[in-house]
């Protein structure tokens, strides 16, 4: 287990993640990254990852502390049926589970501006309380939406917000949407203080975008990429994953 300190103390991250799954269905699959042992196959081969992310299901049956990166544990999720102003991610693992299952970290979901966020908080502040008396780094997925957000998740104003609200909640690193440009991502680093932020690398884009938005959220003062299907959506994972952590880790 790297620690707290450890994560803290790294220039960069690239954090491969695989929970879209629980959170998308199957409408992110394709008959190659359906088995999720094409994604650890990914990480493995690739060997450019500074962890990954799966639910607890996943890593029970598919991680491998000497074949792969450091595991981070999502503790939480919701499906794709549930949308609009009562977004809410229940925990569906315990810190316990998670170090049992080898996480080097675990990672939290919540929704900023909905009308359930305080239950998100309160869920939160347990796991980061429970992860760092126990020496782990708590990522908190950050996503802007609900009833005060309205189009709005993307906007400078609601990505700092949550980024702030990580830092305020006690989270090591914060998993946000990148803003589209680099002086307003700046002001999100800002407001994050110590708490690292990392970009989320969304849907699929063509490989020039997402080589440019590297080098903009590392301009930005971001810690890294949060980054999936840009990954094992890919037509060569392994190459396209070598690629990115070139132009990221400079």
């Amino acid at each position: 287990m790297f620690g707290v300190e450890k994560l803290l103390r790294q220039d960069k991250c690239f954090l491969l993640a695989y929970d879209q799954g629980f959170e998308h269905g199957p409408t992110d699959f394709d008959d190659r990254n359906a088995d999720p042992q094409f994604v650890f196959d990914i990480a493995s081969e690739s060997g450019v990852f500074t962890c990954m992310a799966v639910q607890k299901g996943i890593a029970e049956k598919y991680y491998d502390k000497e074949k792969h990166p450091p595991l981070i544990v999502k503790l939480n999720g919701k499906t794709g049926y549930h949308k609009g102003e009562e977004l809410f991610s229940p925990q569906n693992c315990s810190v316990e589970t998670a170090i049992k299952l080898g996480a080097s970290g675990v990672g939290y979901t919540v929704y900023t501006g909905g009308e359930r966020e305080g239950e998100s908080f309160a869920e939160f502040s347990k796991v980061q309380e429970q992860a760092h008396n126990a020496g782990l780094p708590v990522i908190m997925w950050a996503y802007p939406r609900g009833k005060h957000i309205g189009d709005e998740e993307h906007s400078r104003e609601n990505i700092a917000y949550a980024a702030r609200i990580a830092l305020e909640l006690g989270a090591d690193m914060v998993k946000v949407a990148y803003t589209g440009d680099i002086e307003s991502m700046k002001w999100v680093v800002r407001v994050a203080g110590k708490c690292r932020v990392l970009a989320v690398g969304g849907s699929k884009s063509e490989e020039s975008v997402v080589l440019q938005r590297t080098g903009e959220i590392i301009e930005a003062g971001a810690t890294g990429w949060a980054m999936g299907r840009n990954i094992w959506q890919a037509a060569n994972p392994v190459e396209m994953a070598k690629k990115i952590a070139e132009a990221l880790f400079v």
